[in-house]
């Protein structure tokens, strides 16, 4: 199902009806007048995505019971295919297989990503589906590197995308990221106790 206006996808009319209660509806109808939430990949939602080592995805099944999948890998094990397809690879896990029942008979998914360090998150709407046998889509978005083993390709038509407003959002860092500026932080101290120490030998 395509909407007229891409907020739609989740502006639906019994979220707007409370809008109109709660007086946030005026707001959001002069949103969608300028065009609303994107659908396309921009240049900067392109980046965003390539710096994130982690995302949420969920599904729900046909009788609407959802679901929700932490996926994590190298940073942009994301890829975008095109301005309109998202896609990742699928790693052996527990083998409960509950995110491939669910698309296997509902196709409407959802993808929250979120940059602790800087306090973004962008919410993606659309539709995703399995790809268990195309090899070379396979080779294309497994991180170089990566040893985990790729099982299969979940490929995402984006519908709706649109980004949050910082509140709330805890600021964290990844340790990786903590610990390089620690080594380098560590080595610009040494380096100041070498000239320190020398310009100490050179006086008299």
């Amino acid at each position: 199902m395509s909407h007229a206006i891409a907020s739609d996808i989740a502006f639906t009319p019994a979220v707007k009806a409370i809008q109109s209660t709660k007086g946030s509806r005026a707001a959001y109808a002069q949103m969608e007048q300028g065009g609303g939430w994107r659908r396309e990949v921009t240049p900067d939602f392109a980046a965003f995505i390539a710096a994130q080592n982690s995302f949420f995805f969920a599904t729900a099944s046909a009788d609407n019971q959802p679901y929700i999948q932490h996926r994590g890998g190298p940073k942009g094990f994301l890829h975008v295919l095109d301005a309109k397809t998202l896609a990742f690879a699928d790693y052996r896990g527990n083998r409960q297989y509950i995110t491939l029942g669910n698309l296997s008979e509902n196709p409407k998914a959802y993808m929250f990503l979120m940059d602790w360090m800087l306090r973004q998150r962008i919410k993606i709407w659309g539709r995703a589906r399995v790809i268990e046998d195309d090899p070379a889509l396979l080779e294309r978005v497994r991180p170089e590197g990566y040893k985990a083993l790729p099982e299969r390709v979940i490929v995402f038509a984006i519908e709706a995308w649109d980004a949050n407003c910082p509140q709330h959002i805890p600021q964290k860092f990844d340790a990786e990221d903590v610990a390089r500026v620690l080594t380098e932080k560590d080595a610009k101290i040494a380096a100041l106790e070498l000239q320190l120490a020398d310009l100490r030998g050179g006086v008299r």
